[in-house]
């Protein structure tokens, strides 16, 4: 985006010397000096919102001098002020799984606007792009050396034609980068390479302008950065799309949330136990739609590693983000990942000039604070299927028995539902409800609480070097005694980076790892995203002949149900260490802090303590192997590839030319017959329910990106045009199809429609009342011209930032959802596809209404002079003729939201906008 001059924010333009180099920049102190408000107590985070302010005040149109007041407003009032503003972040950052819609999008909105009569050259980012592909790596093969090299073929057969689309698109595209597969993760890429904490460009004058480094991201995880100081969080594709065009994010001053960090972790204890516990504290506090700033003096004991892994799991405490402002360690950090000098000094010089460093004074002020002692971290896993679901490590063979007993739905006993902290009953095990089953062909029974997959995964710890050298500590001492995995334990190693992988070989770690089945298979995103591959034939079917409680343990973010595997019901969250330990203990039932995991060579017990490393001993290894030189080989030729990549071949065009044939990339309905002006926004009358949802439905649950089998209506599309289910890849790689997209919609299958009793997986009613897949049910709608509605419990949408949640909603026929509370990404990216949110008000519920799908539902109020969070009413109509009208809260919260809405989508928005432009002379 061009930096532009201020008109009324002029005067707060001071310049400063870093490096050798001049740089000019907008002062949050000169705002001050000119009478715009008192800003000095504002939160290090608000303040990088503030400064975006100031550098593109436009005398109103998008930012006025009292939007830059208001932030004043805020610090007087207590922390809040929620008035409407427009952010302009300074980059997207894209992984693949995200980016190829996204491209399918910007590619139908060149056909788009050619149609409309406007320049195809118009669709171009004016914001530097970076996609990173990562999320298509698959563990086919694991356990042996071949692992990498054949995950790699396959990751090419299987995604040829979406990687020659990218390729492309990087041709067409202006500002748009791609980093090629085989890479690391894109969280981990941006935190290690792309990113600087503060930036720098030339203006319309010509003269070098400093600002921090901010982002948005198609990757909820995109927060990771926050670690390193700079504000990121993920957005929908649809919304990150409309910024790389040059459209502002709409958004309300947020609350920012301190949470002070005193004291120091203690031995024995990772980083993953340390967010495992702010992700509990900060679900219980509620900071949806809110920023969270981490401060206090347990900071200068927090190396950045842990700072960007509690910065990366702020949406599963549901936060925009958790944000670490500028000091010492940010420097320290910069400097070992090869950033260059001259930005160093910027950075430095910069924060302190404009009131955003961390130094012993630092005490801003908060809408609310939480506070934790590090030192009272213990260690624990997360699970059986949230990342909220906290659980001491010496509870945890307890509590899974529990989950086992709830799953059979048997009496779970008297202190089944104990607080945290209290003793264990003196026979943990005394009614087990577990089941057990032979595989066929091997010597081993499997049962309940068998750990069937454990994987070092996901850009959360494989960026930490401290949990990824414990790791490999863990393998050595064990290795060292004998010990190995259990035969049933498929496990696999795949790095954020190949960083990771030069310190674990520089410190003679990967030998170990290899040694306990913990070989490479790939960089990138694997079993957190649900690529962890079948499993062994007849595991699977020992598991579903019993319906076994099948466990995973990976190292990752994610654990929600159906994830990770279609044949694990508990899936637990871990410290890389751990997740080497569970590996060898096999058995989620094992009591790790008292039980043995194991037999040495002599037949002698071995107990996890014996093979867990302590903080000296890994601090010494990470000071010898974790270095400068490394990074700075590693990233020198990061947009290159291998030879794959290098021989993936393209056209070169400035539309693209849509293969018919082609069963990932297909050109999406959204634009067709779409007139020049935008029409109005309208009543929703007579909507039948299409699925009645309970609490905590996440956008895995709305839009899956795992495998699928060929009895699914995807999978059946796929076998009409002769794909066999081998090569069904995941929906996640399908994402630029949009009939395959849409067919996996609500197909989750651990979904509940409430409608029906106790059916997993994604069914409801149809138009004559029969139990189908939602898919078909929704086309029999729409051939009827039936509106559409989804009801829904609390925090729906939790979870990645999955625009197509919310496109293949739209894309049903649905125009409204009714839920009692969103998560932030999910409202946004609906109401960029045009449906409108809806909140239930005055304690009403599903469940207090009584719904059973059979009504119809009528909501007014619509037309007209709308205003943004308005309250409207809606009749319900029961099967039997009786009404009940109530108040719902429309979810449209800005003015600029509304306009989405009446132009059918932000895209439609933008389209319409530039399609209005003059073209550009030949």
């Amino acid at each position: 985006m061009p930096i532009t001059v201020g008109q009324d924010t002029a005067k707060t333009r001071r310049t400063l010397q870093a490096g050798g180099a001049s740089y000019a920049y907008y002062s949050i102190p000169a705002a001050e000096e000119a009478g715009l408000g008192t800003f000095s107590r504002l939160p290090a985070a608000l303040k990088v919102v503030l400064e975006n302010m100031l550098r593109f005040e436009d005398g109103g149109r998008t930012v006025s001098v009292d939007d830059i007041k208001a932030f004043s407003d805020w610090a007087d009032k207590g922390g809040r002020n929620p008035i409407e503003i427009a952010y302009r972040p300074a980059r997207v950052l894209m992984q693949d799984f995200t980016g190829v819609p996204a491209v399918v999008d910007l590619a139908a909105m060149r056909d788009g606007i050619v149609a409309l009569g406007g320049d195809a050259t118009k669709i171009n980012p004016l914001n530097p792009v970076d996609l990173v592909i990562d999320h298509s790596v698959m563990i086919d093969e694991f356990g042996n050396p071949r692992a990498f090299q054949m995950n790699v073929d396959r990751e090419y057969e299987r995604n040829i034609e979406r990687y020659t689309f990218l390729k492309w698109g990087q041709k067409a595209f202006d500002n748009f980068r791609v980093v090629p597969p085989g890479t690391g993760i894109c969280h981990q890429v941006n935190l290690e390479y792309l990113a600087k904490t503060v930036w720098s460009d030339k203006d319309q004058s010509g003269e070098e302008v400093a600002y921090p480094d901010t982002l948005v991201g198609t990757d909820s995880h995109t927060t990771m950065v926050n670690g390193a100081a700079v504000l990121g969080w993920g957005v929908g594709g649809i919304e990150a799309e409309a910024a790389m065009l040059g459209q502002p994010i709409s958004m309300l001053i947020p609350e920012v949330v301190g949470f002070k960090l005193t004291g120091a972790m203690t031995e024995g204890t990772t980083a993953t136990d340390l967010v495992l516990k702010v992700v509990q504290m900060l679900r219980e506090k509620g900071v949806v739609g809110k920023f969270v700033e981490f401060y206090g003096d347990g900071l200068d004991h927090l190396p950045l590693a842990d700072r960007a892994t509690i910065g990366n799991m702020a949406p599963e405490y549901g936060a925009t983000c958790g944000f670490f402002p500028i000091d010492d360690e940010t420097l320290r950090y910069l400097r070992q990942t090869g950033r260059p000098e001259e930005v160093l000094s910027l950075v430095e010089t910069y924060a302190k000039e404009n009131g955003m460093w961390r130094g012993p004074d630092y005490d801003p002020v908060y809408t609310d604070t939480l506070e934790l002692d590090m030192g009272e971290v213990v260690p624990a896993i997360s699970g059986p299927k949230r990342p909220q679901d906290h659980v001491a490590l010496d509870r945890a063979a307890e509590d899974f028995i529990r989950v086992v007993a709830e799953h059979r739905g048997e009496d779970e006993g008297p202190d089944a539902h104990r607080m945290e902290g209290e003793g264990p009953t003196p026979d943990k095990f005394a009614s087990d409800p577990r089941k057990s089953a032979a595989v066929d062909g091997e010597d081993y029974t499997l049962r309940d609480g068998s750990v069937v997959i454990a994987s070092i995964t996901s850009c959360t710890n494989t960026s930490n070097p401290y949990v990824m050298i414990g790791a490999g500590l863990v393998a050595r001492k064990a290795r060292e005694l004998g010990l190995t995995r259990r035969p049933w334990v498929k496990t696999s190693l795949a790095p954020g980076s190949q960083v990771v992988s030069a310190y674990l070989e520089a410190a003679g770690l990967q030998d170990d790892l290899d040694a306990l089945g913990f070989n490479l298979v790939g960089y990138g995103c694997t079993t957190c995203i649900g690529n962890s591959g079948p499993l062994q034939k007849e595991i699977s079917e020992a598991i579903a002949r019993e319906d076994l409680v099948a466990c995973s343990v990976l190292s990752g973010n994610r654990n929600f149900e159906g994830r990770i595997s279609p044949d694990v019901r508990a899936n637990y969250l871990a410290s890389p260490p751990l997740v080497v330990v569970y590996a060898i203990a096999g058995d989620m039932s094992v009591d790790l802090t008292n039980d043995p995991i194991g037999e040495d060579r002599d037949g002698k017990p071995v107990y996890m303590k014996d093979i867990w490393p302590t903080q000296k001993e890994i601090a010494e290894l990470v000071e010898r192997t974790v270095t400068r030189e490394a990074f700075q080989s590693k990233y020198a030729d990061v947009f290159k590839g291998d030879d794959k990549w290098q021989t993936v071949e393209t056209t070169d065009s400035l539309t693209y030319d849509w293969p018919a044939a082609s069963t990932y990339v297909q050109n999406p309905p959204y634009f067709e017959d779409m007139g020049t002006e935008p029409g109005e926004i309208e009543n929703v009358e007579n909507a039948r329910i299409l699925a009645i949802l309970g609490d905590m439905v996440t956008t895995d649950h709305i839009s899956p990106a795992g495998s699928f089998k060929e009895t699914t209506p995807a999978g059946k599309y796929l076998v009409e045009r002769q794909v066999a289910p081998r090569e069904f890849n995941s929906y996640g790689s399908r994402r630029g199809n949009h009939e395959v997209m849409m067919r996996g919609t609500f197909a989750n299958i651990r979904i509940r429609n409430e409608m029906l009793e106790g059916v997993e997986g994604g069914y409801t009613l149809g138009p004559d009342g029969s139990q189908m897949p939602i898919f078909d049910a929704a086309m029999a709608y729409q051939e009827q011209g039936t509106p559409l509605v989804v009801i829904a419990g609390e925090q729906y949408g939790a979870g990645s930032s999955r625009d197509w949640a919310a496109k293949g909603t739209a894309l049903l026929g649905v125009k409204a959802v009714i839920a009692e509370s969103y998560e932030r990404i999910h409202r946004s990216n609906l109401v960029g596809m045009g449906v409108i949110p809806f909140e239930f008000t005055g304690g009403e519920t599903r469940k207090t209404l009584g719904l059973t799908g059979t009504e119809t539902i009528s909501i007014g109020g619509l037309e007209g002079d709308l205003k943004p969070q308005d309250e409207v009413p809606c009749t319900i109509t029961c099967a039997d003729g009786t009404e009940k009208t109530i108040t719902l809260r429309c979810r449209i919260d800005t003015g600029v939201e509304k306009e989405y809405v009446e132009n059918g989508g932000v895209l439609h928005y933008v389209l319409r906008s530039l399609a209005k432009e003059p073209v550009a002379a030949e």
